[in-house]
């Protein structure tokens, strides 16, 4: 068996996709004769700086020889990489196996597809490994032309990191959903798309839940159907690739120039590790469980923040849980969570929480701020402290002096200190999550299942 890994050869201001390109790829492997086994769709951390729009690398299994799939591949990513983007650095590794997938998979090179969604790799590595299982590779440059030299190797080609991480793909993960991709004619690349919205989202409704985030009903924004100026028409994903297509066929529009549907890793969670607030690394995803530490603040442009401890360091008998507060605890035990404006109504979900919260969260970690994707509200404070009423007169109590507790100025009846009294709340217990239109591609949404508490999904 052949494996063929490539990545990085799209735009984000000139388009092309690599799903294209792997489409166009199994066509000329069919043509000469090979047999495309399954597609591979890979995203990989969506914490990386310089990627393309989704950071998606593509794999092909196939029965072609290595040699000739090499050749067909390194032909095609010459002619379609947009290459005169400076940031596009397309690459190609090109893996002969003697058995098929994912047993046959070297365990190094299925460890370094992990660490694809959760690190930043350094392409030195990448080339090192390739070239110690025998993996032919090559990386493309200005024009299109291959490297020439191990001189080059640092500068050209950085898609050979995401074109391993393809490679090793199917061993190192085992939850796997699908897209069906629809290609509009090349030539109207650039154009605006011509989807009749209605029956998206009258198909959206037909294979939901199975096929998921094909609409956001709470914007009415049609998310299948992308902005960019490259070749795809729609993606339509779900647990099923039959659906898939079924919900694709629904869709009225421009014609569809050609389809290919994509296992892939999409909607799984893939990037998100268990962590802890105080040793969360730059550029990776995490979940880590932890205590609202503050009230909530919306600031310029809609972004709001939230204070949040870890939850092993807030200590047992505090007078009342939100008491609770940052300043009390050391800056490694604090992070900001971030709902920034393009996530919409989750926003709402992050301004109802009250110090004393326990959640466990999941998002990107930077720069001390857990960029939130979702949270898992596990206990909510249901009651406020306030100052008592008097038992006689039903009168709010006044201070009797510093650490002397309350009065009643007309009765004299006494308190010791603040009350609970219950407050309603805006949240239930369970799983939040962004909206249709601000979920990350890898991310996975509540409607699949899997959760350890009730969910409250988004669509």
């Amino acid at each position: 068996m052949t494996i063929v890994g490539i990545d990085d050869t799209d735009s984000r201001e000139r388009g092309m996709c690599t799903t294209y390109a792997a489409t166009r790829l199994a066509e000329r492997i069919a043509a000469a004769g090979g047999r495309v086994e399954r597609r591979l769709l890979v995203r990989l951390n969506p914490a990386v700086k310089h990627k393309t729009r989704g950071n998606a690398a593509l794999a092909l299994h196939t029965d072609l020889p290595a040699d000739e799939a090499f050749e067909l591949a390194g032909d095609l990513l010459a002619g379609l990489s947009e290459t005169d983007d400076p940031r596009t650095s397309p690459g190609l590794i090109v893996a002969p196996l003697p058995a098929d997938a994912p047993a046959a998979i070297p365990d190094e090179v299925a460890g370094f597809a992990r660490r694809a969604l959760r690190k930043r790799l350094d392409l030195d590595e990448a080339i090192a490994l390739a070239d110690e299982h025998g993996f032919e590779h090559a990386g493309f440059g200005a024009g299109g032309d291959p490297d020439a030299d191990a001189g080059n190797r640092s500068v050209e080609g950085r898609g050979r990191i995401g074109a391993l991480a393809a490679v090793g793909a199917l061993a190192a993960f085992d939850d796997w959903t699908y897209e069906h991709v629809a290609y509009r004619r090349f030539e109207r690349c650039g154009t605006p798309r011509r989807v009749d919205e209605e029956s998206v989202f009258a198909a959206a409704e037909s294979g939901y839940p199975t096929v998921w985030d094909t609409v956001d009903r709470g914007t009415g924004e049609a998310v299948c159907v992308p902005n960019a100026p490259g070749p795809i028409l729609y993606g339509i994903r779900g647990d099923d690739p039959d659906a898939c297509r079924a919900v694709a066929a629904r869709i009225d529009g421009e014609s569809v120039d050609r389809a290919a549907t994509f296992l892939t890793n999409q909607g799984t969670d893939a990037h998100i590790a268990p962590g802890r607030i105080g040793e969360l690394r730059e550029g990776t995803g995490y979940r880590v469980d932890c205590v609202v530490a503050d009230e909530p603040e919306t600031r310029r442009g809609g972004h709001v923040f939230v204070p949040l401890v870890r939850s092993d360091a807030v200590p047992d008998g505090l007078d009342h849980p939100s008491a609770v507060a940052a300043a009390d605890f050391p800056a490694d035990a604090v992070a900001q969570g971030a709902a920034f404006a393009p996530t919409d109504r989750f926003r709402d979900r992050v301004r109802a929480l009250r110090p004393g919260d326990r959640l466990t969260a999941c998002g990107e970690h930077e720069a001390g701020t857990l960029k939130l994707e979702k949270v898992a509200v596990r206990e909510l404070v249901g009651s406020e402290l306030a100052t008592p009423t008097c038992p006689d007169c039903g009168r709010t109590m006044s201070s009797a002096g510093r650490g002397q507790g309350y009065r009643c100025r007309d009765c004299g009846t006494a308190a010791p200190g603040k009350v609970a009294v219950p407050v309603e709340r805006a949240l239930d217990p369970g799983w939040y999550e962004v909206p249709p239109c601000a979920r990350r591609h890898v991310a996975k949404p509540l409607v699949r299942g899997g959760f350890d508490a009730p969910t409250h999904p988004e669509r």
